[in-house]
Formats: structure tokens, C-alpha cells, sequence
């Protein structure tokens, strides 16, 4: 196969760089995008095939990202979807170079921040984009030996004949001019000494021969001597960047941020009713927080997580043609749920369709989902009810989402069942039905609750023994210096 060279990347006019394409990328950075968005890499920053890049002096966060090159072939200007990957010539891997300690400068346009010299090698050698499926490639990363991304481009958020089609729309794509298709999760940062291997290979032998490689393209990293000048932009950094450039807080060493839903509190939340919880939280004026009118179909089960959210818009067919398909929003939502969390999903009571089945459910119960709640319907419901996760939703129903709904948006403040979610909400529910507790009075409305029911505990003996419920519920002075007596002989 031909060899990156030069004078072949002599050819190049242009670098353009998307931002997020790979589903496990977007998981991790906690954001979907429903279109492609790009940045443009300055040809200087080109580097052909092995050699050394440069973390500038006074930088702590030299990110490295493997992705798939492509090379422009024939000229593309308003090319259509099913003509785009014509105009690709080659397939190759690339590393998307740059330093998080700029990024502050550049307000989203990378320029300083991906643009220094060496900050794109390219290589070593081109797969020939003819003979490979564009959905059938694998890209590999090494960090010192160590394998650190592995995904193929089977499920890519947009496809490469997307990218191309769409970036004609708007400019004409040159033969020499390189795209670079995105990252997967396990990007990180390297330090001088390191060395970053990334290759790209095809999934299956090409016409009953072997697998095409790209070979591993080897980038070392050394330490810059020569400092920013006085009158430019310094390297900074915080904690948010060393997130970002590292893949999270644990990665980056940073003491990870303790979820307001803590072990303690979900405890105490599961201990107490959800009868009890709406008391305390009509006493602090919030009367609409129930979400209502859903069966369960576990129905003894008691779910305590934080939402998340999906919002369903009714179907439109253009829109659904654009929104529906692929890896769209509810595929999204479903594939970066976490461990603990409640997928709360606004459906506008549609009971017409429904709005998760068997699969979907059961990929959020591997991924630890501790529920799904829907205000529409459910299909497969035989099997979703067999599921160890509980579903609430409003009724079975056969038919998929797209005969009434558009998956549209995740992660946003969503209405289910009569009232407001917001991603972060704790959702508590049991057999007396569903409640939104905002975070920040949890702590204090659950240990208000734990004390009610003390007393309704009391209370109840109290009745059970006889005694009339005037000037007992609820308890007169006389009544409640007897209960202080009852507390302190049950907490002795």
C-alpha cells in the first residue's frame, strides 16, 4: 500500500476535525449532538507518518486522540449522501493532537489549543477507500504499549459519507484535503517520554484476503524548552480541563465528586413511604410532584435513583426521517444510563404506541439501571415485565414509537405524568406512586420523614390499644410529652 509521505500531505488545503462521533466519546462527555459540528487543524500542524511531537513548555495537558483519517480523492461540492464516500480516496489513522491548557483561549475554535506544529501525524500508510466498508473499520490506540481505545465504526454517530456530504454543503472538498472522523472513549493525555501508537484496520479480510492496515502510527512525545511569549495567551489549566483531557475525575486522579445522592441518603429514602414524603413536601408548598396515572410492573418494588431524561416530540415523518433513525435520541438515552439512575422518559400520556420494548429495556437493567418510568406505552411487555428492573408506564401497547412519537432530546427538563423531571431529580417510588424530590431539600425532608413515621408509629400503637384519635392525630401537648416518653424508651 502507499505510504503517507510529505509530499503527499504536500497536497492538502485543509484539516477538518469533528467534534463527536463515537456513541462511548459522547457517553463520556455526557452530551450527544444531533448534528456533526467540526474545527479546522491548520496543514502545519501535519506531520507524515512516525516521528515527535512537542508538549509546548509551561503545558500539563498534551491530549492525545486516535481517529480515522479520510482522504479526499476527487473534488465534492453538494454531493449526496449516496455519492459522498466516492469521493474519499484513502482511509488511514490519525492522532488529534492538542493542549487543554489553551483551550480557555480559543473559545471553541481550537486553533491554539489543537493547532501547534506536529499536532496532526497522519499514517503511515493509506487503505484504499474503495476497498473497505466505511461502517467496517476498527481503530486502535496504544499508550505505551498499553491499548487504550478500541471501537470500530459500526455505529458511528454520523457516517463518513455524511461528514463528507454534509461538509460540501457549504465548501468545496479538494483532492489532498483530510477529514478526521472522531474519537472514541479512552483518549487521554501523554507525558514527555511517552509514545502514542494508533492504527486503523478493516474488521473483516477485504475479497476473501486478509485485513488492511494503516500500520501503527508511532508519535513521541518530548518537552518543549522555549516559553509562550508575554504578549500571547499562557497555558492555564483547572480541574474541569484535566477532567475533560484525561476522561474523568478518577483518571485524572481528582477526588471524584460525591453524587448528592449519597449511600446514607438513599438508605434513609428507601426506609420511608412515599405517602409520608408527599406530606412533607405539601408542608414546603410543592403539591404537584407526583407523577401519576402509571402501573409498574414490579409492582412491590421499592426505586430510589436520580433521572434522567428523554423527551419524545409527536412524529412528524420529515422530522422523523432526521431524528428517528440510527443511534437517535432514545438509543442515546438507553446506552448511557448509569449505574443507579432512573431513564424518566416524557411520552405526553400517549398511550398509542409504545415507547421502550424488550431490547432497549433490558440493554438500561445491563447497564444498571435501577428503573425506566414512561408516561406512554410499553411493547414486548411480556418480557419487559420479566425483567429484574421495574418499568412504570402507562399501558402495553405493540406498536413501535415511530407510529406518534420522534425521539428528540435527552438530558433536559422533561413533563411525565403530570409533572415537571429535571436530570438530577431524585425519584423515589413505591406502591403508593412516583415522586420528584428536588436534591437540594432531600437530606432534610427524609430525616423530617423518619420522624413522622416514628410518630405515626406511635400513633397507630396508640389507637390499636383503644385509645380515640381526638387530641392523639394529630397529638395535643398531653400527647406528645407522651410520645417523648415512648421515643426515648424505643431508642434506648
Amino acid at each position: 500500500m502507499e505510504q503517507v509521505t510529505d509530499h503527499f500531505l504536500a497536497a492538502t488545503g485543509k484539516v477538518i476535525a469533528v467534534h463527536l462521533n463515537y456513541p462511548s466519546r459522547a457517553a463520556q462527555r455526557g452530551r450527544t449532538p444531533l448534528q456533526p459540528s467540526y474545527f479546522l487543524k491548520p496543514t502545519s500542524s501535519l506531520v507524515a507518518g512516525a516521528g515527535t511531537v512537542e508538549r509546548p513548555l509551561g503545558c500539563e495537558l498534551l491530549g492525545y486522540e486516535g481517529e480515522v483519517a479520510l482522504v479526499i480523492g476527487t473534488t465534492a461540492r453538494r454531493v449526496s449522501l449516496e455519492d459522498a464516500w466516492n469521493h474519499v480516496a484513502w482511509v488511514t489513522a490519525s492522532n488529534d493532537l492538542g493542549v487543554y491548557d489553551l483551550r480557555y483561549a480559543d473559545k471553541g475554535s481550537n486553533v491554539r489549543s489543537k493547532g501547534g506544529d506536529g499536532f496532526t501525524p497522519v499514517g503511515p500508510a493509506l487503505v484504499p477507500a474503495p476497498a473497505v466498508d466505511p461502517a467496517g473499520l476498527r481503530l486502535r490506540t496504544w499508550h505505551n504499549g498499553e491499548l487504550v481505545q478500541d471501537d470500530t465504526t459500526e455505529d458511528l454517530l454520523f457516517p463518513f459519507a455524511r461528514l463528507v456530504a454534509d461538509l460540501s454543503q457549504l465548501m468545496t472538498l479538494h483532492e489532498g484535503d483530510v477529514i478526521l472522523t472522531g474519537t472514541p472513549a479512552g483518549a487521554s493525555v501523554a507525558v514527555p517520554g511517552d509514545v502514542v501508537e494508533v492504527e486503523v484496520s478493516t474488521t473483516a479480510a477485504v475479497d476473501g484476503g486478509e485485513t488492511l492496515s494503516s500500520g501503527r502510527l508511532a508519535t513521541t512525545v518530548t518537552a518543549g524548552t522555549v516559553p509562550f511569549a508575554d504578549f500571547g495567551a499562557r497555558p492555564k489549566t483547572d480541574d474541569l480541563q484535566r477532567e475533560e483531557a484525561y476522561g474523568s475525575r478518577a483518571a485524572a486522579g481528582l477526588p471524584v465528586l460525591a453524587s448528592v445522592l449519597t449511600p446514607e441518603l438513599k438508605a434513609k429514602l428507601e426506609s420511608v413511604a412515599t405517602a409520608t414524603l408527599s406530606s412533607q413536601l405539601r408542608k414546603r408548598g410543592l403539591n404537584n410532584v407526583s407523577i401519576d396515572g402509571l402501573q409498574a410492573t414490579r409492582p412491590g418494588a421499592k426505586v430510589v435513583g436520580l433521572a434522567r431524561t428523554l423527551r419524545y416530540v409527536p412524529n412528524r415523518e420529515d422530522l422523523f426521517t432526521s431524528h428517528g433513525a440510527g443511534f437517535n435520541a432514545q438509543k442515546r438515552a438507553i446506552d448511557s444510563v448509569n449505574e443507579g439512575e432512573i431513564l424518566v422518559m416524557e411520552a405526553r400520556g400517549e398511550k398509542g404506541t409504545g415507547t421502550v420494548g424488550d431490547i432497549l429495556a433490558l440493554r438500561a437493567q445491563v447497564r444498571g439501571a435501577a428503573a425506566i418510568i414512561t408516561d406512554g406505552g410499553v411493547r414486548d411487555f411480556t418480557a419487559v415485565a420479566g425483567l429484574d428492573m421495574p418499568t412504570f408506564f402507562a399501558n402495553p401497547h405493540p406498536a413501535v414509537l415511530g407510529r406518534r412519537h420522534i425521539p428528540w432530546d435527552t438530558d433536559i427538563t422533561i413533563a411525565c405524568g403530570g409533572t415537571t423531571v429535571q436530570p438530577g431529580d431524585i425519584i423515589v417510588a413505591d406502591t403508593d406512586g412516583i415522586l420528584v424530590i428536588p436534591p437540594a431539600i432531600a437530606e432534610e425532608l427524609v430525616d423530617e420523614c423518619i420522624q413522622q413515621e416514628k410518630e405515626e408509629a406511635f400513633i397507630f400503637s396508640m389507637v390499636k390499644d383503644g385509645n380515640s384519635v381526638d387530641g392523639l392525630y394529630p397529638m395535643n401537648a398531653a400527647w406528645r410529652a407522651r410520645f417523648a416518653e415512648w421515643e426515648a424508651n424505643h431508642n434506648a
